[in-house]
């Protein structure tokens, strides 16, 4: 049987989604699994990954199987699909039984292109019966890091995905998609998933849209961050991270306080709160959600402008794939991350306190533990480095940026940095560790260093130590700078609930001729706005309003998210062209066929009366 060509596939595309061409990375995916090649695919958030395998669905037959980790996800994905004119259906606990059925039927009878599910669907016997009845030539893997203990969510459940595949015959093709992995993870995936010899297809992780900024800010000082970011981005929709419940339920009630329109969620609220808050985000009714990282995985809300951490996360991957929440649809956004040494150790507390799972071996938890540990201190790197932090996200996960170059679009690239060197106190700090034969903790090592008298110190005795009241620093740039020295490798801190500093694999670097320890400090003058935005000239912001409250009229007559009907690059688009006839409008960015005859007629009339 003949193969369906690229061709097709770019027909589809243009007919379906009304994109003139796939991006970079979505042609060479599409194009393995046309030819029936398993693949590996690591494209950062808002590249486009579904489309690598919506695409080849409808060229495929039968029905492709999506495994996905999130309702939400599933559920946005099967309402874009239909408004592309795709038969596609999820199946989740929020279906009915009946419900369910249907969607067994319409698997086993082959009238779905594209079926999504959990992978602890993968289980159920009932489903595995309407699979093996059923045509399925393609499985697609989304958040295929989660398969991996070496990755940053790492969901026991998606061990069963290699098993499923394998009841499946003949063997469909099966790709595998991730925003999020290192080498050693993207390993651990084509092993855990038995891929086949798979095309492997990096699009490189850079998001240039985005703008990187970081901010040590005490806790004091964040929700005064937080309030001065959101007033220079009014009218715009955003996401707040925080760690912990708690800090979501007073930060939001801060902000609504001062009138900010904003929303809350976490795993405390019931289900039809979160769903609600969740809704009204999404649908543009409140402008700010404040969640723990339990909300946006699988949110497909594509004008995010910015996404704020008030706490700074575990891992550098948890932080990319959060932050690239922002700016999915190419425009310019901005990402804002808070941190202090505080977040550090509520981190190290998180990973001390896991919960446990029995379908965990012991040594995978020891290894998750460690490796979280690992993660954890690469983060903490992240946030107190001088360089470029663009640069330091892409040689995380493995490319080389050129070093002489700055991005000029981070926060460390375009301000003026106000340097602290703590070279003479990191010498200090390390002749107190030593005396103290790291048997402590940064806490305490912090309190003998300034000389404290509390009863902590004075108890044990370490007022007698040669190092005692030695220095002339706050305890907290201390313990801020003994971060630091952990994140370089200088220091280490032990495993366990009460954690100790003793040297770390790098100690002998500060022994080097000309070695320096420069830390950020928290005051920084500004030479350049934080803001990148397409030139006026170039679209009609006015008449791009108008368009936005056309949009929302019709997303709430089809009881649809705002961005289902167009993004917000379809709006500027038809903003800056001012089409006048359907050839026109079929043309714009995202305009396809379904979307030309359902909206084309009321949006022109709109652009037509623009004047008027």
């Amino acid at each position: 049987m003949e193969r369906p060509s690229l061709q097709q596939a770019e027909e589809l595309l243009r007919r379906h989604f009304g994109y003139e061409r796939f991006r970079p990375g979505q042609k060479e995916a599409v194009n393995a699994i046309l030819a029936g090649d398993d693949v590996l695919a690591v494209m950062p958030t808002g590249a486009g990954k579904s489309l690598c395998y919506q695409v080849p669905a409808l060229l495929l037959g039968g029905t492709t199987i999506v495994v996905s980790p999130l309702i939400s996800l599933m559920g946005d994905q099967v309402t874009a699909l239909s408004k592309a004119d795709i038969p596609a259906a999820h199946l989740s606990s929020s279906l009915s039984a009946f419900e369910r059925g249907q969607v067994l039927d319409g698997l086993r009878q082959g009238t779905l292109r594209l079926l999504y599910v959990s992978p602890e669907r993968l289980e159920d016997p009932h489903f595995i019966a309407a699979v093996q009845a059923a045509r399925v030539p393609f499985v697609a893997v989304d958040e295929a890091h989660c398969v991996s203990q070496w990755g940053n969510d790492f969901r026991p459940s998606y061990r069963e995905i290699s098993r499923f595949i394998e009841r499946i015959g003949p063997r469909p093709i099966v790709a595998a998609f991730t925003a999020t992995a290192t080498a050693s993870v993207g390993d651990d995936i084509v092993a855990m998933l038995g891929l086949s010899a798979p095309r492997k297809v990096a699009t490189g992780f850079d998001r240039p849209n985005l703008r990187f900024s970081v901010k040590g800010s005490t806790s004091k000082d964040k929700l005064a961050h937080t309030l001065a970011f959101i007033e220079e981005h009014p009218h715009e929709s955003g996401i707040i991270y925080c760690s912990t419940r708690k800090e979501v339920e007073s930060l939001q009630a801060a902000l609504v306080a001062r009138n900010v329109t904003a929303t809350r969620y976490h795993a405390g609220l019931d289900s039809a709160e979160r769903e609600r808050n969740q809704a009204a985000f999404i649908n543009d009714d409140v402008l700010v959600m404040v969640a723990t990282n339990a909300f946006g995985m699988g949110i497909d809300k594509s004008n995010v402008r910015y996404v704020i951490h008030y706490n700074m996360p575990g891992s550098i991957e948890a932080y990319y794939q959060e932050a690239g929440r922002a700016g999915r649809d190419g425009e310019p956004s901005e990402c804002l991350l808070l941190y202090n040494d505080g977040d550090i150790v509520t981190n190290r507390f998180f990973i001390e306190n896991v919960q446990e799972d029995d379908r965990l071996t012991e040594e995978e938890r020891v290894n998750v533990q460690a490796s979280q540990r690992r993660r954890l201190q690469a983060m903490s790197a992240y946030c107190m480095t001088t360089d470029c932090l663009r640069h330091h996200i892409l040689a995380y996960f493995g490319e080389t940026p050129d070093p002489a170059r700055g991005c000029d679009n981070c926060s460390n690239c375009t301000e003026e940095l106000a340097l602290f060197d703590g070279t003479d106190l990191g010498f200090a700090i390390m002749r107190c560790v030593h005396e103290m034969r790291g048997g402590y903790g940064k806490t305490t090592i912090a309190d003998v260093l300034c000389g404290a008298k509390n009863a902590r110190v004075l108890d044990a005795g370490l007022d007698s130590l040669k190092n005692y009241g030695t220095v002339n620093a706050s305890a907290s740039r201390i313990r801020s700078l003994i971060e630091l020295m952990v994140a370089k490798g200088h220091l280490a801190m032990s495993e366990g609930a009460y954690p100790v500093v003793g040297y770390g694999p790098r100690w002998r670097e500060m022994t080097e001729p000309g070695f320096k320890l420069l830390m950020k400090d928290t005051k920084r003058a500004s030479k350049a706005s934080s803001k990148k935005r397409r030139p006026d000239a170039m679209v009609n912001g006015e008449l791009f309003e108008r368009l936005r409250r056309l949009r929302k009229t019709i997303a709430e007559e089809e009881g649809v998210p705002p961005y289902i009907v167009f993004s917000d690059a379809a709006l500027r688009d038809m903003s800056a062209a001012l089409p006048t006839t359907d050839a026109e409008f079929l043309a714009v960015h995202g305009v396809g066929e379904k979307k030309l005859a359902s909206y084309g007629e009321r949006f022109l009339a709109e652009i037509a009366a623009r004047k008027s």
